[in-house]
This record gives C-alpha cells, sequence and structure tokens, in this order.
C-alpha cells in the first residue's frame, strides 16, 4: 500500500499559511536535504483547487528553483475541486473523480511511490482526520507569524498522534513526523 504523505511549513503559533511571509530566513541545508529526500519517494501530487491554480501558473515557467519545478512538472497531480471542471491545463494534471476520500483511498491501494499533498491546508486537514495520512511532516520554524489560518481548528476531534522522527536544523527549525496512533 501507498503511503500518503504531507509537509506543512509551520510557525511556533501554528500558522502554516504562506509561509514565503516568514519562513525565509530559517531555511537552512539541512531542510533543503529533508525535503529533497521526501521528493525523492513521492511519485504523485495531490493538491486543492487553489494550490492548484498558484502553482499552475507559476511552477510551468519557474527559472528561480529549477530543482522543486523538475520535480513538480512531470509529476502526476491529482486536483480535488468542487469547481473546476474539464481538462487542466498544467502537464498531468488531472480531477479527482468521485468522494476525496474513496479516490485517496482506491490511489493509496495502486501501484507506486508515497503520495504527497502540496499546497493545500484542507486536504491535510481533512484526510487526516479520514485517517488516510500516514506522515503529517510539520516543519516548525523559529518564529511566531502573529496571523494567518492554522492547520487545526476550535471543535477538532481529539487525535492522538505518535512522533516516527524529529530533527533540528542548524538554523533552530523542527522538523517533526507524525503519524496517527493506533491503539
Amino acid at each position: 500500500m501507498r503511503k500518503l504523505t504531507a509537509g506543512l511549513f509551520c510557525s511556533v503559533d501554528g500558522v502554516v499559511e504562506d509561509p514565503f511571509k516568514w519562513q525565509f530566513d530559517s531555511f537552512d541545508e539541512e531542510l533543503g536535504a529533508g525535503m529533497g529526500e521526501m521528493m525523492g519517494r513521492i511519485d504523485t501530487a495531490l493538491l486543492g483547487r487553489v494550490g492548484y491554480q498558484q502553482w499552475a501558473e507559476y511552477w510551468p515557467n519557474a527559472e528561480s528553483d529549477a530543482d522543486f519545478a523538475g520535480f513538480i512538472n512531470p509529476l502526476p497531480k491529482f486536483v480535488a475541486s468542487r469547481t473546476l471542471t474539464g481538462e487542466l491545463e498544467w502537464q498531468n494534471s488531472r480531477l479527482v473523480e468521485g468522494p476525496l476520500e474513496d479516490f485517496v483511498a482506491a490511489l493509496k491501494n495502486s501501484d507506486g511511490g508515497e503520495i504527497g499533498i502540496f499546497s493545500s491546508i484542507s486536504l491535510v486537514h481533512q484526510l487526516l482526520f479520514a485517517g488516510l495520512l500516514d506522515t503529517l511532516m510539520l516543519i516548525v520554524h523559529p518564529v511566531i507569524a502573529g496571523s494567518g489560518r492554522r492547520l487545526f481548528n476550535d471543535g477538532d476531534a481529539l487525535t492522538r498522534l505518535e512522533l516516527q522522527s524529529s530533527q533540528q536544523t542548524s538554523k533552530g527549525n523542527m522538523i517533526l513526523s507524525y503519524g496517527l496512533r493506533r491503539d
């Protein structure tokens, strides 16, 4: 069975939205190496509509980050959306057909490497609480963002997690990988 992995940049106060606003001065070699290692395992991407539209506008023509563009552009990409229809323009992109949780469960049972959720807080949230997310990697930067969207909300169900791995980087980032505790 394929694993479903999500990685989010996170501030100490839990903000996961728009990390480019606050992560720039703490990105270091260890963080880059960890991301490269994760990218080496992922061969399929899952995106939400908003993330898809932002990334489809930028990555096909990106020159400033050729490594990530070379990774994400040829990757098969499945897009969860209630509003997009028809063919998607970004290469190797298709809309998720049917209920998201059923689609992801079937995708996990297909052949291939890891499936990565990219640029979608709502998909990470939904699939974690549906029990389909195998690894939630939170890359906590040493900063208080002060405002912005968080992954978890008041009223979310009490959910036990299990630490899979942890690493501190030279600039004080914490790379924390969690899975659902199954007991």
